[in-house]
């Protein structure tokens, strides 16, 4: 894909306002090249000795409203591209987030949080940049080097004298050609190796209670030290090719510069040539040494930035593997919301064995399903399934009669309350993580939820109560009461469908009796689906499978279960064995 595809659409979206940018920005070079014209003819008034105080007055006025003109019409200018260059870094970064909320479990999986924000920050602010500050330069020195080189010609000043002192400047072409690839290739380099430094630093941050406790800063520091390394070494590589190639463009103009100075006061030496004109000469040549620096700049600046619109042009591109039908339907009410799971046999993307095999449950509305096994028996990731974070196959899931892949995603997750063992806290309020699926909801709403979970009592401990502000994570939360905070979201959210996935495995066994009453209370009649590694969690369900590697190998309710003397019998005489012994 064409990395400049995202660049110039914002462009041609707002091609009127960059029209004015750009015309004012022009208008002002056109003013400001008047400059050495005006002190030309000065310096020829001042030689033939007819200056008089009536001139001097009129050449100062002149040359005080370039400058004043030129002042007006460039800061508009630059304000008009900066005003836009942020306007595009904002609907960017908009639509980066808006497409990484449209991205699969398997996408985040791969990619790490600090390689993520690393378009947020490093290549978005990398393109902003090469709007604004680039489209101005480019503008002026474009302007410049032509008004000047049109003004030279229109002073007066010979054809061949011009050519001599404008020979050398033909060598900016080839400089472009050879160090345009160079720079954008390590340019490149470096903004990946920014996104490895930066998802470094946020997986030290994380872990950082851990690398405490171990005792292991010297291993934190060394390998954030390498990302860092990497960094500089890959900097480098690039300052040393966008320094030469700024180096040999002003070293361009002073040849220029040189040969005017040299062939330019030979002519004016023999008469050949008036003061003032070569006064004009040496100064438009100066003016044009700025242009060359600032055309250096332009190319390394988008050099860069094409690395970057590389990157998030191949970020935007990534389909998700998620997706709806043309024609979505809605997920049904509650009285209709049960769960049909014929023949499911699934693997995850890229793997070949198979997590679940041959899975065939039926939960009837309004009923509670128990689901039990070891670690790794697939529990979870029927969890996921239920939710379309990964795709069953076509016609293995369905809910209300109909097949979830043919629901919109938006009506599927919201019929289903899905709390998890590792609910994740915002960093704000106990009230804003409560109500996340409902920001409008009531105090009293609120309060009753986390009564449900038997968190109201912890809440009311609080200095500021429900409007207490949690640290990232919820980390000023116990781990029971982390679990508790996500199960009262789930009970406020109240879906046709409650999916606990271990929900009660932080609390202590008083507590999650409590729970497991009000949960059995305010969910009556209405699907629960339960999953757990304690028995106890799931012993009042309706039913409740057990899971190995993948299969369902024993169903019943739990008297069944212990009668049967399989599976469930064993891990329930365990838990049994172990509750005893504390």
């Amino acid at each position: 894909m064409n990395g400049s595809r995202l660049l110039f659409g914002h462009i041609r979206a707002h091609w009127w306002l960059y029209l004015i940018g750009v015309a004012s920005i022009a208008a002002a070079n056109l003013v400001h090249a008047q400059f050495p014209r005006i002190l030309g003819e000065f310096t020829d008034e001042l030689q033939r000795g007819g200056l008089t105080a009536e001139a001097i007055r009129r050449y100062s006025l002149i040359l005080l409203a370039i400058g004043v003109g030129y002042g007006v019409l460039f800061g508009a200018g630059q304000y008009m591209n900066h005003r836009l260059g942020r306007r595009f870094e904002f609907r960017v970064r908009q639509r980066l987030f808006a497409h990484f909320t449209k991205l699969s479990e398997r996408y985040f999986g791969g990619n790490g949080v600090g390689k993520l924000l690393s378009y947020f920050m490093n290549d978005v602010t990398t393109v902003r940049e090469s709007i604004a500050n680039s489209l101005n330069q480019m503008t002026n020195a474009s302007v410049l080097l032509v008004t000047s080189v049109a003004m030279m010609l229109w002073s007066g000043i010979p054809a061949g004298l011009l050519a001599v002192c404008v020979l050398p400047l033909l060598s900016i072409p080839l400089l472009v050609i050879y160090f345009g690839p160079i720079i954008r290739t390590r340019s490149g380099r470096v903004q990946e190796a920014l996104a490895r430094m930066t998802e470094s630093a946020e997986e030290q941050f994380g872990g950082i209670r851990v690398t405490k406790t171990f005792g292991n800063e010297p291993v934190a520091r060394q390998r954030f030290g390498e990302r860092v390394d990497d960094i500089r070494d890959k900097q480098l590589q690039l300052v040393k090719a966008t320094s030469l190639f700024q180096a040999l463009l002003p070293f361009a103009g002073a040849v220029s510069l040189v040969a005017a100075i040299g062939y330019g006061g030979y002519l004016t030496i023999h008469g050949h040539l008036s003061l003032g004109l070569f006064v004009a000469l040496t100064l438009y040549l100066r003016l044009i040494v700025t242009p060359l620096q600032q055309i250096g700049n332009v190319i390394n600046t988008f050099q860069r930035a094409r690395a970057s619109l590389d990157r998030l042009n191949e970020l935007l591109a990534e389909v998700p593997d998620i997706r709806e039908t043309d024609s979505p339907k809605e997920a049904p009410a509650s009285e209709e919301a049960g769960i049909e799971i014929t023949g499911l046999t699934f693997a995850y993307p890229g793997t070949e064995r198979p997590v679940l095999v041959d899975l065939s449950i039926s939960v009837p509305p309004g009923r509670t399903l128990g689901i039990v096994g070891r670690t790794g028996s697939g529990k979870t990731t029927l969890a996921k399934l239920l939710l379309r974070l990964y795709d069953p196959p076509a016609g293995t899931i369905r809910i209300g009669g109909r097949d979830i892949r043919e629901l919109s995603l938006e009506s599927l997750r919201g019929s289903i309350a899905y709390v998890p063992q590792d609910g994740f806290l915002f960093s704000t309020t106990i009230r804003d993580n409560i109500a996340f699926s409902d920001r409008g909801a009531s105090r009293e709403k609120v309060e009753a939820a986390a009564k449900l979970a038997e968190f109201h009592g912890n809440v009311a401990g609080f200095k500021d109560g429900y409007d207490t502000k949690l640290g990232e994570r919820g980390v000023t939360l116990s781990g029971g009461q982390r679990q508790r905070a996500s199960l009262a979201r789930g009970f406020l959210k109240e879906s046709p469908i409650l999916l606990l996935d271990d929900s009660v495995s932080a609390v202590d066994t008083v507590t999650e009796t409590r729970i497991l009453g009000n949960l059995r209370r305010s969910r009556k009649g209405r699907t629960t689906i339960l999953i757990a590694h304690r028995l106890s969690a799931v012993r009042h369900a309706d039913e409740i499978v057990v899971l190995e590697e993948g299969r369902i190998v024993e169903r019943g309710t739990h008297e069944q279960l212990l009668r049967l003397g399989g599976v469930y019998a064993e891990l329930y005489a365990i838990q049994e064995e172990g509750a005893a012994y504390e």
